[in-house]
């Protein structure tokens, strides 16, 4: 039985509560009577007479039914909103991740450009350095097979100098010089018909006075065959001078 809703009635002790609770019995026994007044006849006459209205407790119900479908949509909406914002932050995070995949892919690619760049310019740097070398090269080889040299004394000795150096021949400028023009006195053409090698039929000849013999032994290869050419005769005498005596510097006298 559900308490009556009187002040203090909580804290009231048995007896006094049993007492209350009379009252308020009898006061709800005076209202029903004072709602019916007269015999039993007019009770009926004015109780059929009374409006069809829903008790509170029906009220209640339809209340709480509503409250509770209010509820059920609020909650149902709250789901639906809180799935459509998971599924907008899932969204999000997967954009972020690919622009960030998309950004790592691009910036590889731009290092790996830049690489293959910065090799290419390397390689045609170094390709054009060879190629420089190689021209140069090429220049130095040109010049030195288009050298030319006067033809006179000082040429002869000097083209034959650079034959006797790729050669490895020694001898110097000043030791050539020197035993030409006591041998020959300069002249490519002088011919000794007096000594012992002419009376054997092998006279000495050209520049540095070579006999036949010798010419032939020790010819350098590039020279001419003729023992009367200025630069073949020089060239194999002091290839003989430098078998027999070290150098054509060595030479002083008749060799």
């Amino acid at each position: 039985m559900p308490l009556p809703n009187i002040p203090g009635y909580a804290r009231l002790n048995k007896t006094h509560k049993y007492s209350a609770a009379g009252i308020a019995a009898a006061g709800a026994a005076a209202i029903a009577f004072a709602v019916v007044p007269g015999g039993n006849a007019d009770a009926k006459t004015t109780a059929q007479d009374l409006p069809n209205k829903p008790v509170a407790l029906t009220s209640q119900k339809a209340d709480a039914q509503a409250h509770h479908e209010a509820l059920v949509k609020q909650s149902a909406l709250a789901d639906q909103q809180a799935k459509q914002e998971a599924a907008e932050k899932k969204a999000a995070a997967e954009a972020a991740k690919k622009k960030a995949a998309e950004e790592a892919a691009a910036k590889k690619a731009a290092e790996e450009a830049a690489a293959k760049k910065a090799a290419e310019a390397k390689a045609a740097k170094e390709r054009a350095v060879k190629q420089a070398a190689s021209r140069s090269a090429t220049r130095i080889e040109t010049v030195a097979a288009e050298k030319t040299y006067p033809d006179n004394l000082d040429g002869w000795i000097r083209e034959s100098l650079d034959i006797m150096k790729k050669k490895g021949i020694p001898g110097t400028y000043e030791g050539i010089h020197r035993n030409i023009i006591r041998e020959s006195g300069g002249d490519p053409r002088a011919i000794n018909n007096w000594d012992i090698n002419a009376q054997n039929g092998v006279p000495s000849k050209g520049l540095l006075q070579v006999i036949a013999p010798t010419f032939k032994a020790y010819h350098v290869e590039g020279t001419a065959w003729d023992a009367y050419d200025p630069v073949a005769n020089i060239t194999a005498a002091c290839n003989y001078a430098a078998d027999r005596y070290g150098s054509m510097d060595n030479v002083n006298g008749p060799y």
